[in-house]
């Protein structure tokens, strides 16, 4: 690869109508900082092709069968999250769309100049922003900051004995409301700092805590960390995927895919 080629923003076109797919990505075929890498017709396709590529970049629409644009934004693993540009026929999504910091939100029929000044956008946000500072975006307006800082959390942590007993349900509090989470029935656990996103049968819980206080409730020959900030339920692997670059790709039960990088390789392998 060039040093020209790893500068282009690879990018995912998601939509349900095949024209407005095709007729997309012709026009982004103009861009030469630009490289569309996949079109998908629905968001358990883009959400494979995610975990494939890599994107830096989603073109996004809102209203799809199954599940909606910012409903797949929810399943996506933190480790491998893209930018977002939504592209929608309804301006009644703006302000949500805002609200978790896409890159923008462009309306059909696209407008040259509109496609021209999103792209801008995306590149400069590429050069300022890690993945991580992206999902941390979108979590925290999704929920309120409150309570202690992780650094605290973590001191705290530190100062306690470590117990050995793991909890067989999580308490997630949503505003005035508690709702207890069987842990047998967790799927998969993503972070973006103290906030942990639990996946359970197509339901995404959204808790206040840190991964390691999260791992201490966790039996850990059944839970995992399979990359820098997620944790898998191995009961519920059905299938690994070896990948070209060494790393591996994790297909669930609950149909969800994830990416496991090679320096967990060691840890699991025996479970599997």
């Amino acid at each position: 690869m060039t040093q020209n080629e790893s500068k282009k923003l690879k990018v995912i076109i998601v939509d349900d109508e095949e024209l407005a797919r095709q007729g997309l990505e012709m026009r982004l075929q103009n861009f030469d900082e630009v490289e569309v890498v996949a079109n998908c017709a629905n968001a358990k396709e883009a959400l494979r092709a995610i975990v494939e590529h890599e994107p830096d970049l989603v073109f996004l629409d809102i209203q799809m069968p199954g599940k909606t644009g910012f409903e797949m934004i929810q399943e996506i693993q933190v480790d491998i999250l893209p930018m977002i540009i939504f592209v929608t026929a309804y301006d009644s999504f703006a302000v949500d769309a805002f609200e978790i910091h896409a890159v923008d939100y462009l309306l059909k029929p696209v407008e040259t100049e509109r496609l021209i000044d999103a792209i801008s956008k995306a590149v400069e946000r590429k050069s300022q922003l890690s993945v991580m500072d992206e999902k941390d975006r979108l979590l925290n307006l999704v929920v309120s900051i409150t309570g202690k800082s992780p650094l605290a959390i973590d001191e705290l942590l530190d100062n306690q004995e470590e117990s050995t007993e793991h909890a067989d349900r999580l308490a997630i509090k949503d505003g005035s409301s508690i709702t207890f989470v069987p842990i047998k029935d967790i799927d998969w656990i993503d972070a973006a700092g103290d906030y942990m996103c639990v996946h359970v049968a197509g339901v995404v819980h959204i808790m206040r805590t840190t991964m390691k206080e999260l791992e201490t409730k966790l039996d850990p020959s059944i839970f995992q960390r399979v990359h820098r900030s997620t944790i898998v339920n191995l009961q519920r692997v059905e299938k690994v995927s070896s990948h070209i670059n060494g790393e591996f790709h994790l297909s669930l039960s609950c149909g969800s895919s994830l990416k496991m990088s090679r320096s967990y390789k060691e840890k699991v392998k025996h479970f599997f």
